[in-house]
């Protein structure tokens, strides 16, 4: 069982950044590849970014790539999403996810826990 509980979302106007960070529980925390995702009121829960096993291998969805940046430490059972140059289409709820394997998947099937969400709003 691994609890996922996200922070740092918050109010930010366009071109700002925000930093989240996902918090897991699970001292097998290495072992579980991590996501993160989104959902905008009204559309379905999209990728945004993943992250493997020891952090050396990424994906970015098209519409984040050049702007974010996930990143993990294991030592601290964390990982993280920073956000620069924010746009008012990237305002969602951002969910961290995981699931113990190695591929890192785009869509929200295989990722067996989903942290609570924080909330992102972008002001124009």
């Amino acid at each position: 069982q691994v609890q996922l509980v996200e922070s740092g979302g918050g109010l930010v106007q366009a071109g700002g950044s925000l930093s989240l960070t996902c918090a897991a529980s699970a001292s097998t925390f290495r072992s579980w590849t991590v996501g993160w995702f989104r959902q905008a009121p009204g559309k379905d829960r999209e990728f945004v970014a993943a992250i493997s096993l020891s952090g050396s291998v990424t994906r970015y969805a098209d519409s984040v790539k050049g702007r974010f940046t996930i990143s993990r430490d294991n030592a601290k059972n964390t990982v993280y999403l920073q956000m620069n140059s924010l746009k008012p289409e990237d305002t969602a709820v951002y969910y961290c996810a995981a699931y113990r394997g190695v591929v890192l998947y785009q869509t929200t099937r295989p990722y067996d826990y989903w942290g609570q969400g924080t909330q992102v709003t972008v002001s124009s």
